[in-house]
């Protein structure tokens, strides 16, 4: 376990996030997946969030994060499935049929902290996933 520091802390926060499309499209292939996953680290370098792990299968992504403390992981959520599913519909008119509604993410997403298992056991798990589609 390594430490991170602040300006005025130090911290080790990790995360363990999930979120998925809209009504689980499997839409993130290809050219799709590649730009959200560029979207997605822009976003974390923006914010400084560094990605440990992450996994972009074709309906869901999987990321272990570290998230600094001034960043709560609401806003930071909000920050990469918004940025992601504008430009994403800008970029990819053909997914106007399927997401007439323009949201391309589900309304929610999943996230852990690692204080019950070890980081291990989250990294294990995000190779074991799909390891096929490692995006990192």
């Amino acid at each position: 376990m390594q430490y991170q520091k602040g300006k005025h802390c130090v911290f080790y926060h990790r995360y363990h996030l999930v979120w998925s499309t809209k009504y689980r499209y499997q839409v993130l292939q290809g050219d799709i997946r590649l730009r959200i996953r560029d979207i997605i680290r822009q976003v974390c370098n923006e914010n400084g969030v560094d990605i440990i792990k992450g996994v972009i299968s074709k309906d869901h992504v999987h990321m272990f994060v570290s998230v600094p403390p001034k960043l709560s992981i609401s806003d930071f959520m909000r920050k990469a499935k918004g940025r992601s599913s504008r430009k994403i519909q800008m970029e990819f008119p053909e997914l106007k049929k399927r997401y007439w509604g323009r949201h391309f993410w589900g309304r929610g997403y999943f996230s852990t902290t690692s204080g019950q298992i070890t980081d291990d056991i989250i990294l294990q798990y995000l190779e074991a996933h799909n390891p096929t589609d490692a995006s990192r």
